[in-house]
């Protein structure tokens, strides 16, 4: 039988991922935005002010074409828009509307606090250290076979 590695660092990054989401989603509903746990808030932390093309935003977030949909849900809540692209007419822009950056808002809020007390269990440094680490890992271009 072969040997099953429960410990690696994958699984370990994957607890971390959902206590992190757990956290944050219960927040976020307690401050009124239960939609933000579901997966069509996914693509949410990818628009920025002046937002993006949509084009960009589904190859950012990775979505599949059948997850477009979630765009097409926010869009219908008047979480987020679509506008016309100023430089290609043949794009759209999606964008935050005033209720979307209200709740990025409140979700920076609520990130902070999280984050302060990892920050507090890890004792600072340790904190600046993973989070370096980490991003040096996500960064790396993907491994090609």
């Amino acid at each position: 039988m072969p040997k099953i590695l429960p410990g690696h660092i994958g699984w370990t990054l994957h607890r971390a991922a959902q206590v992190w989401r757990a956290e944050i989603t219960a927040a976020m509903a307690a401050a009124g935005y239960g939609w933000f746990g579901q997966a069509r808030a996914d693509p949410l932390p990818h628009i920025r002010p002046g937002g993006l093309r949509q084009g960009e935003l589904i190859k950012r977030a990775r979505l599949t074409k059948q997850a477009v949909k979630f765009v097409d849900e926010l869009v219908a809540d008047g979480i987020l828009t679509r506008e016309p692209d100023k430089t290609d007419a043949r794009a759209r822009r999606v964008l935050l509307t005033k209720a979307g950056l209200a709740a990025m808002v409140d979700a920076d809020r609520i990130k902070t606090k999280i984050e302060g007390r990892w920050r507090a269990c890890l004792k600072g440094a340790d904190f600046d250290r993973l989070d370096a680490l980490l991003r040096r890992v996500v960064d790396l271009p993907p491994e090609r076979g």
